[in-house]
């Protein structure tokens, strides 16, 4: 019986709370309302104090009454009138300004509106306020006091009053914002006619505000139609025809238009300004009816509001009453039924999905149908949770519907987490094959090639058998790309994916490296030979003619084959077996397999051994620089010098350049052993310079830097933190690559013309061995072309003139020329006869020490000074 007679209880309070709440709004509406009058009223009287305090502040001065024309009578005659008119208006503005409740929800602006007025009073009574100032700080008082009114209208309308009352505080905006603009215009305009007084900026500035505010008056008078009361319209039909509002507007209006531009007089402009302010005060009139008004229908509101509340009260007290009589009388009833039905019902809500007996009066059998079909539908969830939470989507159980709104919304989500973990499995195994394999050929990737490596050789550690790699590099597919496009580069890729993987066993397993780079891991194998047969057809599948973009073209394939006997080896280290094997099928010819053996084993372990004795020798400073003069061909004279990197290695002796360098290349420590050069290099440039006499010219030095190096982040910091270590001017330092790399690799580019940006000269090496065209030296950010030795040795006439050519064509793109490896006098005279501008070699001079290079320096600073 509670469960009744409490609905009864909460929707009675529920209705007696709606009411009070209605009398509450309607009694902050009618304060609201309350507050836009208090609130008009204190903007009209700081409006009104505008005009006699720029009167005062006019007149206050000797020289503008005499500008005016007004004597000293008429001129002491009209401060007294303004000075009465500002005593007048201020008060009015005080006490409109007191009415406005203290710890009200606009109290706030009222007093800071009282205090803003009575420093701007203090300031105008002092004369220390230019005239416009002056107009600007009332109008600001002025505006904070229009949007403290805006915002009592606004809390007015958003109380739940009746229509009329909202209806009557629209109006009352309307009219205010046009008793606002009203009051605005005379100071303005009173501006403009005393132009004479606030000349140039001042005076056009009030011009421009004053045709800005006749624009807002004539919109807000345009506004008045559309005033809701009928009494309220007519009241402005009256206010329009009185005369002193037509003879102002009708005034205002031809100089709005440009019908009258004259000067008005100061007398008739007096009393323009005296029936302007009888026209406020008609328009403040008018304004206080339409306040009164909403005011008036606020309060029937709000007393209309508290009736109902109070009658309300009484209807839900009786109403409760009649409920609990009816409780009891229903209880007696169905008290014994019901108390069946709660029972099946905690076991409902329990998780028990029992059976419901359907019995009793109407309205219980009704109830007990409901809940018997609830139940019902809850079985059928039941089933489709089971369904999802043991994994079968395929469950028909997921497609049946269930009865009603609610039931629709929860098959919905039923299917929409069938859908969503059927999503994810999708998900997840798309992503678990785009992180093993590739994209472009949909092999393993390198990563999950060398996890399956490493699952075979233990597959192989327990069966002892052998588990075999063949590593297969592409010959002469950088060609392919080239000469028809990435495009075509990606499908011969493609088909040669699908072509090796039609030749293997099904067990085997085609991954793809990176680049041009495939490997085929082998299990199972019964003697090597299997191993190098299957190498071959490789190579003949890969060598057949490929469709390409409609063109056919032909690659081949170099195999190397690695053996795993004792699983032993790492994955990691059979690839590089297998890698080393194919380097060796590249250097024998192309298009063959070789097997990893014995020499090779040797090989990369003196492979490794080397690097790490590189990696030791640039932490032990192990290595040294020698330094190639380079000559200026024409004067005969020394100019720089080239840096070679040395390296004398403890029970070896000295190891040459071309031994060790290529395996610092392929290890990545050629980029530290650029920086140890590239620091040692300014370093000793820099101590020589110190040395040099400042009239002598200063040397610069060249720095190989490698194509790796070239391509990192970090070579610009790097050549950076070197200069700035050394102190040596950027200017000095030349840095060489070789054309090989400009053309390969873009980032190189785009590193050389940071590079630049540093100050460094960037030179390119060994011109002529690589695939530059002349016409592309004037696209590079390069300084010097070096030619390559090769040219200079070459008695071949047509080598001769392309080496004058290549001069005649870097001149022309502003380039200096140096050439290298000059052995021979011949050589040197012809490159004399080019116009060459540099060159280096064992005619000249030979690499030498730095104690021997920095010898050099004083002869030719004593030849100098000669």
């Amino acid at each position: 019986m509670l469960v009744p007679l409490i609905g009864v209880a909460a929707l009675t309070a529920a209705v007696t709370r709606t009411r009070m709440s209605e009398a509450a709004s309607a009694a902050r509406a009618e304060a609201a309302v309350r507050a836009v009058a208090q609130l008009s009223a204190a903007r009209s009287g700081v409006e009104h104090e505008v005009i006699p305090a720029l009167s005062l502040a006019v007149l206050a001065d000797p020289a503008a009454s005499e500008l005016l024309g007004l004597g000293p009578f008429v001129g002491q005659l009209q401060r007294t009138l303004a000075t009465g008119a500002t005593e007048e208006t201020r008060a009015a503005t005080d006490e409109a300004l007191a009415r406005v409740p203290a710890g009200s929800q606009w109290s706030t602006a009222a007093a800071r509106a009282s205090e803003r007025l009575a420093g701007l009073r203090r300031q105008a009574d002092a004369g220390t306020v230019p005239l416009d100032d002056l107009y600007d700080s009332y109008l600001d008082i002025s505006d904070e006091l229009t949007r403290a009114q805006a915002a009592a209208a606004e809390a007015a309308t958003a109380e739940k009053v009746s229509v009329p009352t909202y209806r009557a505080t629209r109006d009352v905006e309307l009219v205010a914002q046009l008793a606002q603009d009203a009051s605005r215009q005379m100071p303005l305009f009173l501006g403009t006619q005393l132009s004479r007084l606030v000349a140039g900026e001042t005076a056009e500035s009030f011009r421009a505000e004053w045709e800005i505010a006749w624009v807002d008056y004539t919109d807000a008078r345009r506004r008045m139609e559309d005033l809701s009361q009928p009494a309220l319209r007519a009241a402005w039909e009256r206010v329009q025809t009185t005369p002193v509002f037509a003879r102002v507007d009708g005034l205002l209006a031809a100089r709005a238009e440009g019908a009258d531009a004259s000067t008005i007089p100061m007398i008739e402009l007096i009393g323009l300004v005296n029936q302007a302010l009888d026209r406020d005060a008609v328009l403040t009139e008018f304004l206080e009816d339409a306040t009164d008004t909403a005011q008036d229908l606020a309060t029937v509101d709000h007393a209309r509001a508290h009736d109902l509340q109070s009658r309300t009260l009484l209807l839900g007290g009786a109403l409760l009453l009649a409920s609990v009589l009816g409780a009891l009388l229903l209880g007696r009833m169905i008290s014994r039924t019901l108390r069946v039905l709660a029972a099946r019902a905690t076991q409902v809500s329990e998780g028990s999905l029992v059976e419901v007996e359907i019995a009793g009066p109407r309205e219980v059998r009704t109830v007990s149908t409901a809940l018997d079909a609830t139940v019902a539908s809850l079985r059928r969830i039941q089933d489709q949770a089971e369904a999802v939470a043991r994994g079968d989507l395929a469950d028909p159980v997921l497609d049946q519907p269930l009865s009603g709104r609610l039931g629709e919304v929860v098959h919905a989500s039923v299917r929409q987490i069938v859908h969503a973990v059927r999503q994810r499995e999708e998900l997840q195994s798309a992503l678990a094959h785009q992180a093993t394999h590739d994209p472009l050929t949909a092999l393993p990737n390198r990563a999950q090639a060398l996890r399956l490596v490493t699952s075979a050789l233990h597959r192989a550690q327990r069966s002892g058998q052998m588990t075999g790699l063949l590593f297969v590099d592409l010959d002469g597919f950088k060609g392919v790309n080239d000469s028809h496009g990435h495009a075509s580069g990606d499908e011969v890729l493609r088909e040669v994916a699908r072509r090796m993987t039609a030749v293997v066993r099904p067990g085997d397993v085609v991954g793809r490296l990176g680049g041009d780079e495939f490997v085929v891991l082998v299990e199972q194998v019964a003697l090597e030979r299997d191993l190098l047969d299957l190498a071959e057809r490789l190579i003949g599948a890969v060598s057949a003619p490929i469709d390409a973009a409609g063109q056919q073209v032909r690659i081949g394939a170099s195999v190397g084959v690695a053996v795993s006997r004792d699983a032993g080896t790492d994955a990691d280290a059979l690839v590089a077996e297998a890698d080393t094997a194919a380097y060796r099928a590249k250097r024998r010819g192309r298009g063959r397999a070789e097997m990893f053996d014995e020499a090779l084993r040797l090989q990369l372990t003196a492979h490794a051994e080397l690097e790490a004795a590189i990696a030791y020798a640039l932490a032990n400073d192990e290595m040294q620089l020698h330094y190639q003069p380079v000559v200026d061909v024409a004067r005969d004279r020394l100019i720089g010098y080239e840096a070679l990197v040395r390296w004398e290695r403890p029970g070896h002796g000295m190891v040459r350049p071309d031994a060790f360098i290529p395996v610092a290349e392929s290890s990545g420590l050629i980029c530290d052993l650029d920086r140890w050069v590239l620091g040692a290099a300014t370093r000793q440039l820099a101590e020589w310079r110190a040395d040099t006499p400042a009239d002598q010219p200063e040397p610069t030095v060249a720095v190989n830097i490698s194509g790796r190096h070239l391509t990192d982040p970090r070579i610009v910091e790097d050549v950076a933190d070197a200069l700035e270590a050394s102190g040596l001017p950027a200017r000095l330092l030349t840095l060489e690559v070789t054309e090989t790399v400009l053309v390969s690799d873009p980032a190189a580019i785009d590193n050389l013309a940071a590079l630049r940006d540093l100050g460094v000269a960037i030179a390119i090496d060994d011109f002529g061995t690589g695939y530059t065209s002349i016409g592309q030296l004037g696209h590079m950010p390069v300084d010097t072309l070096k030619i390559d030795r090769s040219f200079i040795a070459s008695t071949d006439p047509g080598h001769r003139e392309l080496v004058a050519l290549m001069i005649r064509a870097a001149h022309t793109f502003g380039l200096t020329v140096v050439a290298e490896g000059v052995e021979e006098e011949d050589q040197l005279a012809r490159l004399k006869a080019d116009a060459c501008d540099q060159a280096q070699g064992y005619l000249l001079y030979r690499p030498m020490t730095a104690a021997d290079a920095g010898a050099l320096l004083r002869p030719v600073e004593l030849l100098a000074t000669d």
